[in-house]
Order: structure tokens, then sequence, then C-alpha cells
């Protein structure tokens, strides 16, 4: 179907609405002078997508649109290639108009104010970006995730101020629980993710929700208020990404908590969006609770499984999720309804918060919050080429080419070599991946996937366990089992004197990462 017949129809559909639906119309513009007006030269700029968080539908060929209004509605402009969006003083883009004529519903956390009737016209601005690639790399975030100032000072110096290649990145993306639970630090967490001069986008988490609603669909006035819609999606190079809350609060099962998936009018929204998506674009999904689960009491299987049946004509996908302060793949094969025979993968990506801005401090004068599989606090550097994606992960106050963590004694007597075990952690791996011990720079041995908690971080936390004056901070998690350790027993007979351990790690993507560690035998 081609895009001007697709016009023709959407017109339709809207002059087919029945009596008394209200009708949003308006103006998808360039902001040639970047005054954030329309001037009277600018032009509209036609096949730009346009929703209001159900319907889509494509501007004509003078840039106009018509698309239905609901009394809930925030209408979003969908970003095309060769555009950006016009971003306010902390880089947020705006690319969206808050409808709701009497406002909010009362809350502890305020909302929007009553918007009145429509504006004649929803005008958006779009700005040409001649700098736009089909090669790029984005900045990912999980969790920030501060409970008051003191750790949104963390935040900042941990991370924000760890980040000094800032021009390198096209944009950003946080994937939720932006702060933790008092939505009032929204605003000081938007300035200091503003201070990276990046224009940042944003998901919602279980911690940035409006708690004292009784329906789902309220559920985030204040994260609109804040960061506009909650699912909304944009393009950038040969990349379409699509960016959901998959958070059901209340639990419709219980009335209470939450439970992880997606309304139905969300997954209209996926199906009406990816009409106008080429099939081999490469789709980037961003939520905030994993696919994964063990029971159906986690994430409703219906909506996975939906939204794997939307996706089952792209060939080219990825999930970024966070919420679980570990990090992981996740790969869906048929067994779990995906549809093709490649698996679909999901990063499960470490927290910048790492475990809840927990431990003793490190160099950076912040909290080491080492999270509970041994992954060290940090962020995500995802690299996208044409339609394949690669990702860094970047360790906050490292170098970064530190991928690997070794435990083993740096000394220990000639007698005692086989009483200890060399544990390797190697933070973005996964169970498929080669991980290998070189000793003294000889032959390369192959290292052992096991599945146990991080003996370094172990040892961390007992450190608090056993503590006998006031430990300077707070008392990390208790360790969980680790999706990327391995393991290996040096040779039985290894000389008195110095020995060189050296680790080879080759990850999913066919890139070697390596670390070293000094042992000295002793008799």
């Amino acid at each position: 179907m081609n895009l001007k017949f697709t016009l023709i129809i959407a017109g339709l559909f809207v002059s087919s609405l029945g009596y008394g639906q209200e009708i949003a119309r308006g103006l998808v513009y360039e902001d040639t002078n970047l005054n954030g007006k329309r001037d009277a030269k600018e032009k509209g700029i036609a096949q730009v997508a346009i929703s209001n968080g159900v319907d889509v539908v494509l501007t004509d060929a003078s840039g106009r649109y018509n698309i239905p209004a609901r009394e809930n509605s925030v209408f979003f402009v969908i970003k095309p290639n060769g555009y950006q969006f016009p971003v306010d003083e902390n880089n947020r883009p705006q690319f969206y108009y808050i409808h709701k004529p009497e406002g909010s519903p009362v809350l502890k956390y305020t909302g929007s104010k009553p918007t009145g009737k429509l504006p004649k016209s929803v005008d958006f601005a779009l700005q040409k970006d001649v700098n736009e690639q089909k090669d790029f790399s984005a900045l990912v975030f999980g969790d920030p995730q501060a409970y008051n100032m003191d750790e949104i000072s963390y935040f900042d110096k941990g991370i924000i101020q760890d980040i000094a290649d800032k021009e390198k990145f096209s944009f950003g993306l946080s994937l939720g629980d932006l702060v933790g639970d008092d939505l009032a630090l929204h605003g000081p967490y938007i300035e200091t993710v503003g201070k990276l001069g990046l224009p940042w986008f944003n998901v919602m988490g279980n911690h940035d929700m409006n708690y004292d609603v009784q329906e789902d669909i309220f559920s985030d006035e204040t994260y609109e208020q804040n960061f506009g819609p909650n699912n909304f999606s944009f393009n950038y190079g040969d990349a379409h990404f699509i960016v959901l809350d998959n958070i059901l609060y209340p639990n419709p099962r219980t009335g209470k908590g939450y439970l992880g998936g997606f309304r139905k009018d969300q997954l209209d929204f996926v199906e009406n969006n990816l009409k106008f998506v080429p099939k081999d674009k490469l789709i980037v999904l961003a939520f905030h609770i994993p696919l994964l689960h063990q029971n159906s009491n986690v994430f409703r299987d219906e909506d996975r499984q939906r939204l794997f049946d939307l996706l089952a004509e792209y060939p080219n996908t990825l999930s970024l999720s966070a919420h679980t302060h570990l990090q992981r793949h996740n790969f869906y094969t048929k067994n779990d309804g995906w549809r093709q025979e490649k698996p679909h993968h999901e990063y499960n990506v470490g927290t910048t918060s790492g475990d809840w801005y927990s431990g003793l401090k490190n160099k950076q004068g912040v909290p080491a919050s080492t999270m509970r599989d041994g992954t060290p606090k940090g962020y995500v550097i995802l690299n996208i080429t044409g339609n394949t994606y690669t990702f860094d992960y970047q360790v906050a106050g490292e170098p970064a080419d530190y991928q690997l963590n070794l435990t083993f004694p740096a000394e220990l007597q000639q007698k005692n070599v086989r009483r200890h075990t060399l544990y390797v952690n190697f933070f973005i791996g996964s169970e498929d991946n080669i991980v290998e011990y070189s000793l003294d720079g000889k032959s390369w041995t192959k290292m052992q996937h096991t599945l146990i908690e991080d003996p370094s971080y172990q040892f961390n936390v007992l450190k608090f366990d056993n503590a006998e004056t006031l430990m300077d901070g707070r008392r990390p998690s208790a360790a969980t089992p680790s999706t990327h350790i391995w393991e290996a027993k040096l040779p039985r007979k290894l000389e008195v004197g110095e020995h060189n351990i050296q680790v080879r790690a080759t990850d999913m993507f066919g890139r070697t990462h390596l670390q070293t560690k000094s042992l000295k035998v002793v008799e």
C-alpha cells in the first residue's frame, strides 16, 4: 500500500467517525528559524506520523492532520528521519500536547491542570537534523532511582559527571524508576540528566507512578505532566524506537500492587504505529519490567504474546528493560511464543543506581553500589549500524576496557593452589559466551559457566555483617545467583614464584575482552 493511498484511507476513517466525536486538527511544520512557533514562510511537512496514544495517522501534502480526541489524551508527533525535536532548557524533547479538559484527578503529586477546549490547531515543530546518521550511539540508563537529594547528587557525581565524551552520543534514554516514589524529585532528576546536553527520552517505572489512583489509566498523571506520553515512538537512522509503559497499577487481578503487562489501547498503538514502519527497520522496544517471567503472576502472558505477534514480520528486533537491578540477557524462542526462528533478544540492563546506592564509597566519593549479581553500577552504550546493533557496558568511574572481574588470591601457598577456584564475572556475558584463561602466556583453557553468587560481591556484603565498628554506608542487598560467572581450577603443580593470569572473554558480537591478575606462589 503506498503512502498516498494510506492518507486517503486515514481521511475516510476520520470523516466516518460517529456524530459527536471530537477531532484534533493541526500542522507539523519545519521550524527553520528555531523560534518555537510557526512563521509565515515555514512550510508543513508531509507524511509525518501523529498519534493520540492509540490511533496513528499521517500528515497530508501540506503537513496537516486530523485525529480523534479523547478527554484524557496526549497527542504527539513521531519523529521522522532527518528531523529532530525542539528541546527545552533541560533537553527534554518537546513533541507532545496534553489534552485534559478537566485536568488530572486530585492526587498527592500534581498532574496536569485543566487544559480546556482543544485549540483550533495543535501544531508541532520539527527541526532539520543534518547530523543524523545510520551509524550512531545512544546512552541507556537503568533505574537512576534516587529517593532523596543526597542520592540525586550521587547520580550526578557518579554517573553524569563520569561521561566525558558526550558529543559521541545522539540521544539518551532512561528505562524507568527515574526516582524512588517521591515524584517531587522528577524535577531534580530532569535538571541533572539535562546537564549532558543530549535530547533525553524516558520510560515510566513502577516508582514513578501515582499510587493513589483506582485505575491504571491515571497512574501516570504526574509522569505525563513532567515527561509527556509514556507510550510513544520515534525514528533514528534505520532504527524505530517504541517506548512503552508495561506496569499495570493497581494489579487488575488483585487490586493491590502492580502487574507487568499492557492495556489493550497500548498494544493497539503499537499495532497502528507499525503499519507505517518498514519491515527491514530495527525495532527497539524500551520498557521497564522485563518480559521474562516464571509464572503469570509477574507478567500477563496474553499481553506479551500479542506484542510478539505484532513483531512477527520484523526480523530485526531488540528489547531494553531494567527494574531488576541485575544485568542479564533474555532470549525468547518459539517455546515462549516468539514467532520467528531467530530468538528475540531482551537486554535487561544494569542500573545507574546499582544496588540502590548501597555499600562503601568508591574513589568517586559515592557509594560503590555493586549489583547483587556482581555487576558494578554503570550505563549502557547502544551502538546501531544500519539495522544491526551492538552494545557496551561502561562501569562508572573505570576505564572502558574494564569488562571482567577476577576473583582469586593474589598470594597463596603452593600446596593450597587447588583449594582455590578462579572466578570470572563477565559483566555483559551470557551463557553461550566463551571465557578462557591463560597462565603465564601459555595455551588457553576454557572455563566453565556456572550459576552461583559472585564471591567478590559476597565478600563485600560480609564486611558489613562482620563489622566491629560503624560502617560508612548502607549494607548491600543479599547476593543473588549471577548469569555471567565462569570458574576454573588452576594446574595442581604451580611453581613457586610470580605468575600472570590472563582471562579472555568473547561476547555475543565476537569481540574479545581481556583482564589480567598477578599471582605469587610461595612454599
